[in-house]
C-alpha cells in the first residue's frame, strides 16, 4: 500500500440495529497518519460508525476497506488484529484487574511494532505510579489514559476514539489532547468522535459533520471556524460561546 492509498475507506455503508436504519450511505476516507474528527449532535450515528468499522454490527450494505483489504463482515477480533485499535466511550477497562494486568492482557495479543508495555508508562507516568491499582479505583482521567494505553500497546495503525474528553476536567482534556498530538507525531492515524468542539478543532486536520446517519460536510478546521451557521445548524452550538455540542 502506498502513502497515497487511503488507510481506511467506507463506501455507501448502511447499518441497521434490528429494523432501525441508522447509517444511510456513509462514505469517508482516512489517510495514513491523519487525524479526523467526526462531529454531530447526539444520536446522529457517530458511535454507530465506529462500531460498524469494528463489525459491531457489520454493515448490511456497502464496503469497508482497511489497508486496501475488505474487512466488512469480518469478526471484531480479526479487525483489531489487522491494526485497528479502539478507545470506547466510557473506557470499558477491566475493573477488577490492576493497571498492569489490563496492559499485560492487551500486550499479550499485540502486533509487532513501535510500542511496548514499558513505553506506556513513559507516555503515561501516572499509570506507572498507579500500576498496582485496580481499574475501578482509578479516577476518570486515569481510566481514560489506561483505555488509550491499552489500545496503543497493541500497535495499531489506526485508533478509533469515541469521545475521549467526555467527563474530564479542562486540565485533563488538555492532557488527552497532548497525548493525541504525540500519537499523531508518531504516525498513528486517528478517527475521533467528539462532543467537545474546541477540543476537536485543536487536534484534527479534517472535520466531518454527520446528520441523520449521513456525512454532510467534510473540510479542514479552518472551514469550520469560518462557518458559524454550519456549527449552529448541525452541531447546535456557536463557535463563540460554547465548547460542547
Amino acid at each position: 500500500m502506498t502513502d497515497e492509498t487511503p488507510l481506511l475507506v467506507l463506501r455507501d455503508v448502511h447499518t441497521y440495529y434490528g429494523d432501525s436504519h441508522i447509517l444511510h450511505g456513509v462514505s469517508l476516507e482516512l489517510r495514513r497518519r491523519e487525524v479526523i474528527a467526526l462531529l454531530g449532535r447526539n444520536g446522529v450515528g457517530k458511535t454507530t460508525t465506529i462500531h460498524t468499522i469494528l463489525g459491531l454490527p457489520a454493515p448490511r450494505r456497502g464496503e469497508i476497506r482497511f489497508r486496501n483489504e475488505p474487512i466488512s463482515g469480518h469478526p471484531t477480533y480479526a479487525i483489531v488484529r489487522a491494526g485497528i485499535g479502539w478507545v470506547p466511550q466510557g473506557h470499558r477497562i477491566f475493573p477488577t484487574l490492576s493497571v498492569q494486568e489490563n496492559l499485560e492482557l492487551a500486550a499479550a495479543k499485540a502486533r509487532p511494532g513501535r510500542w511496548a508495555l514499558e513505553d506506556m508508562y513513559e507516555l503515561f507516568p501516572r499509570l506507572h505510579t498507579r500500576r498496582e491499582a485496580r481499574g475501578d479505583a482509578l479516577s476518570g482521567g486515569e481510566q481514560q489514559m489506561l483505555a488509550i494505553a491499552r489500545a496503543l500497546v497493541q500497535n495499531p495503525e489506526l485508533i478509533l476514539m469515541d469521545e475521549p474528553s467526555e467527563g474530564l476536567s479542562p486540565r485533563l482534556v488538555e492532557e488527552v489532547g497532548d497525548i493525541i498530538r504525540r500519537l499523531h507525531a508518531e504516525d498513528v492515524a486517528i478517527l475521533l468522535v467528539e462532543q467537545n468542539l474546541r477540543f476537536a478543532l485543536g487536534i484534527a486536520e479534517r472535520i466531518l459533520i454527520m446528520n441523520k446517519g449521513t456525512i454532510l460536510f467534510s473540510g479542514d478546521r479552518r472551514d469550520v471556524e469560518r462557518n458559524e451557521q454550519l456549527c449552529r445548524q448541525y452541531l447546535g452550538v456557536g463557535l463563540t460561546q460554547a465548547t460542547r455540542l
